[in-house]
């Protein structure tokens, strides 16, 4: 039996996150290498609906990955951020998702191996958690 490689994706703010991901590359962290990134202006910007859709879709795991708290370079926009996706994951939890699937979580530009251990955890509980239950279910 092989084993199971959860595919993530990790929406990364443009000026924190983003940064310390790219610090954590060129630091030649190891990282899993199934998680695919997307750059985003802003934490803010990665509503609800994209969550969704990504479980929707197949992937296994959804990191939202903005600045911390009071260095949002759009001054509220990780605060947006912390509101809405405690709210997704209710939703989740709701029509029986495993919220765990979601993970928010603060990286600034310096953090390349805090990026590094946020995303090893987050791959290794989707691992425990097994393969997206709505991957293949047609709406």
């Amino acid at each position: 039996m092989t084993e199971f490689n959860p595919t993530i994706l990790a929406f990364c703010c443009n000026w924190c996150s983003y940064a310390g991901a790219d610090l954590a590359g060129v630091s030649r962290l190891q990282m899993p290498p199934n998680v695919h990134v997307v750059r985003v202006m802003c934490s803010a910007s990665v509503k609800p609906e994209y969550i969704f859709k990504s479980l929707v879709q197949g992937i296994d795991g959804v990191l939202v990955l903005g600045c911390h708290i009071g260095d949002c370079h759009y001054l509220t926009g990780n605060h947006r951020t912390a509101k809405r996706v405690p709210i997704a994951q209710k939703l989740l939890d709701d029509v029986g998702v495993d919220s765990r699937r979601v993970k928010l979580d603060w990286v600034s530009a310096a953090e390349g191996e805090k990026f590094q251990q946020v995303i090893t955890e987050f791959v290794d509980e989707i691992k425990g958690l097994g393969p997206n239950p709505m991957r293949g279910v047609r709406l």
